[in-house]
């Protein structure tokens, strides 16, 4: 098969071992630089160009790994394979609804998914509200837009929590206030779902001095056995949207395993190196599966 990586940096350790494992599985794999596609709209004539003068009409299958700032365009380019045919692996609508915090959780709560108690208001006159509605402090304080970590800030004491809110209301920034999780200490599970299976887990744990466990925020993976609520949970949120493949991010409590969020293009390094599974090549299965793909019928994947 013909399948495009749509991606930023061709570098990124992720990127590279999607492009091995096609590669090693017989396809003919291409890395496409998002902001080097451009689209043409025609009701009979409908194309993908690339900047060095190739038409992309004739891939198989394309993988969306769209770095935040990129969204709305990634979006709309992977939309637009979507309506020639081309099988994206993470549908433009998921990834949209995956990278809005708010919708996301409102999504999960729809389909009766565990997650932290969380606030969401306009206006800097409800920040004693939003503080009350999650518990008090400690607190965190997310913005909409952030990813990896950042844009998430600890407010461990009420004055603290009314000072972050009200900064970042008056830059008119949308955030979520949500409730701390202290008996986790730092850590969080990471489950990756391909097609509706947990394929591999791990625990991250958050560097000294820090509360996030991000692997970009210094954190630490580690294997982790994790329950059959945990997994059930996990395919439920990806399940909730619509999303094929997912980092799903869970945290332990004493009210059970919460949802943290969901990730459209989760980071393949820590989950492999920890686990030392062939995610990646998962991945490609999962397309392979599909498109009904069957090496020995086509007689090698670049013929098609």
């Amino acid at each position: 098969m013909r399948i495009g990586l749509l991606a930023s940096n061709p570098d990124l350790y992720s990127n590279q071992r999607i492009m091995e494992a096609g590669a090693e599985r017989g396809h003919r794999m291409s890395f496409l630089d998002i902001r080097q596609c451009y689209m043409k709209l025609d009701a009979n004539d409908p194309e993908v160009h690339y900047r060095d003068g190739r038409i992309l009409n004739n891939l198989d299958a394309v993988i969306p790994r769209i770095r935040p700032s990129q969204t709305f365009y990634g979006c709309a380019l992977t939309r637009h394979f979507e309506s020639i045919s081309v099988f994206a692996l993470n549908g433009s609508s998921s990834i949209s609804q995956s990278r809005d915090k708010l919708f996301s959780l409102q999504l999960l709560q729809q389909a009766g998914l565990n997650i932290p108690t969380s606030g969401f208001a306009n206006s800097p006159v409800d920040t004693n509200e939003l503080i009350e509605m999650v518990g008090g402090a400690p607190l965190i304080v997310k913005l909409l837009e952030g990813t990896q970590g950042r844009g998430v800030v600890l407010a461990e004491t009420r004055k603290a929590a009314e000072s972050v809110i009200n900064a970042f209301k008056a830059l008119k920034a949308n955030l979520l206030v949500q409730e701390f999780i202290r008996e986790a200490e730092g850590k969080d599970l990471r489950l990756f779902v391909i097609e509706g299976k947990v394929v591999a887990s791990i625990q991250r744990e958050a560097a000294p001095g820090e509360f996030r466990a991000n692997i970009h925020q210094g954190g630490t993976a580690s294997v982790v056995k994790v329950t059959p609520d945990e997994k059930r949970l996990a395919v439920k949120a990806a399940k909730a949207l619509g999303l094929k493949v997912a980092g799903v991010d869970i945290i332990r409590s004493k009210k059970g395993p919460l949802l943290l969020e969901v990730n459209s293009s989760p980071g393949l390094e820590g989950i492999e190196s920890a686990t030392r599974k062939d995610v990646a090549g998962s991945m490609i299965a999962s397309i392979e599966k599909a498109l009904k793909w069957r090496p020995a019928a086509n007689n090698g994947a670049a013929d098609r």
